[in-house]
């Protein structure tokens, strides 16, 4: 039957041969977990409920008529909590990035992978929104092994059907959303508005949701156990002090039949009734110890705390420990390896603040044009053709003014001198600016080009070189 794959191998350890998703003839052993429930499934469902609302919300929230979050990757527009982020920024992008995951690193080297089960996209929309439907659907495990054992018949067809449409109508609301997180969700509606204008968005909108489809309806654990790299990162990761979900074989083992445990005291607390590998979502059984494929999900510890209650005995057979703690009565150990992550994410932390703090609103790029000496005028002065590049990061049109710093000339712009970079946009200006003999110190005059707003508010102070003739050497 499905779901009794970890009955199939030995306590000796041939349970890490093969992933918990595959037989022993290396077909693909399909998950039915039976419906999980207790206190910590209802916090899940509880956090889970949060994760999906802000999920649906922030698309629609907006701080200056722009998103409060957006990553328009193909329009090179990146919007965090209401700060726009543009190509030139991209390096504050990569450290926070880095920074999130050492922070990954350092969370789990100390709580193994609660992140996977109480805040990971995927078993979020897997275990608190797919599978519940399901549940919904086809009942519990008992009824969907049966339902899947049935032969084809009107009522097969019409429960698969039904959650065949359900599951894709719920994965195309999500690719739409997905959508809405890149290009904003003003434009996805938008895109509704003339769909005939819009065929090749709709057709991403379709690829997108085939994906989603995909995953949830027949990829599923697969993803987190095959795909996300995670689950690999433990091995190098965790250590005996880490706090992951763990069976307590000091107090349950050796194991023993409800009946003999009851005769006999040589027998731990577990009655090998296999509750716990029932509601395992990746099929494992928690008592073989730490693998790759739990989540920490914590459906296991529900189940084995309902089954200790019934039987009077003390819940936590399967808890959240470590293996010191287990072993020795240890608790958390702030370890060297645990302190140097923590040192590198505190300098991380402290590294990207600043860049957050002292990031320019405009960014200013001033090169001399190639390929152009210097020009020789009437009147004894020189000139150098100049190429001002400015990015506006800001939500408001600028005006800009350019002065010397440092010498005395003049800034003779190429066309008009009404220079303003709209928001949120790009701007490249040329002028000449032209010296006099007597301010020139060598075929190469170093000095600041300073641009400003009009009104005092300097943006940036950029340095510059003027090249003349060698003969005022």
């Amino acid at each position: 039957m499905d779901n009794q794959i970890s009955s199939d191998f030995d306590p000796k350890g041939s349970f890490r041969d093969s992933v918990a998703t595959i037989k022993k003839d290396g077909s693909r052993n399909y998950i039915h977990p039976k419906q999980p429930k207790g206190r910590l499934y209802k916090l899940r469902s509880y956090f889970s409920y949060f994760y999906l609302l802000v999920f649906l919300i922030l698309p629609f929230i907006k701080v200056h008529d722009e998103p409060l979050f957006m990553l328009n990757v193909l329009g090179r527009k990146f919007i965090l909590f209401g700060m726009v982020f543009w190509p030139q920024d991209f390096f504050i992008f990569g450290i926070g990035m880095l920074t999130f995951v050492v922070f990954i690193i350092v969370f789990t080297v100390a709580f193994g992978r609660i992140f996977c089960g109480w805040a990971c996209p995927q078993t979020i929309f897997m275990e608190m929104v797919f599978r519940k439907i399901e549940y919904f659907l086809d009942g519990d495990y008992n009824k969907q092994h049966q339902l899947k054992q049935m032969p084809w018949n009107g009522f097969k067809i019409r429960k698969r059907v039904t959650k065949f449409v359900a599951f894709f109508v719920i994965s195309f609301i999500i690719a739409n959303y997905f959508l809405s997180y890149l290009i904003s969700m003003d434009n996805v509606l938008a895109y509704y508005q003339n769909p005939s204008e819009n065929i090749g968005t709709f057709i991403s909108l379709l690829i997108f949701t085939t994906v989603f489809f995909f995953v949830y309806w027949w990829f599923r654990e697969q993803a987190c156990i095959v795909v996300c790299p995670y689950g690999r990162l433990q091995g190098v990761l965790l250590d005996k002090n880490s706090i992951v979900v763990a069976y307590d074989k000091v107090r349950g083992e050796p194991r023993g039949k409800l009946s003999t445990a009851e005769e006999k005291n040589e027998h731990g607390d577990c009655i090998d009734c296999k509750a716990c590998v029932r509601v395992c979502p990746t099929g494992i059984d928690i008592r073989n110890g730490t693998q790759m494929e739990c989540v920490n999900c914590t459906a296991c510890i529900d189940a084995c705390d309902d089954i200790m209650t019934n039987i009077h005995k003390p819940v936590g057979l399967v808890r959240y420990a470590s293996d010191n703690s287990i072993r020795r009565g240890r608790k958390l150990v702030f370890n060297t390896r645990l302190k140097a992550y923590t040192a590198v994410l505190t300098l991380l932390i402290s590294l990207l603040a600043f860049l957050l703090i002292s990031r320019s609103e405009v960014d200013v790029t001033l090169m001399r044009v190639s390929g152009m000496s210097y020009q020789k005028y009437p009147d004894g002065s020189f000139s150098n053709l100049y190429n001002l590049k400015l990015a506006n990061k800001t939500r408001h049109d600028i005006p800009i003014h350019v002065h010397l710093e440092g010498v005395k000339g003049e800034i003779v712009p190429v066309g008009s001198s009404n220079w303003v970079v709209k928001k949120e946009d790009y701007a490249a200006m040329e002028f000449f600016i032209k010296l006099k003999p007597e301010e020139l110190h060598g075929w190469k005059t170093e000095f600041k080009v300073v641009v400003d707003d009009g009104e005092d508010k300097k943006i940036k102070s950029v340095k510059a070189k003027f090249i003349g003739p060698e003969k005022y050497n």
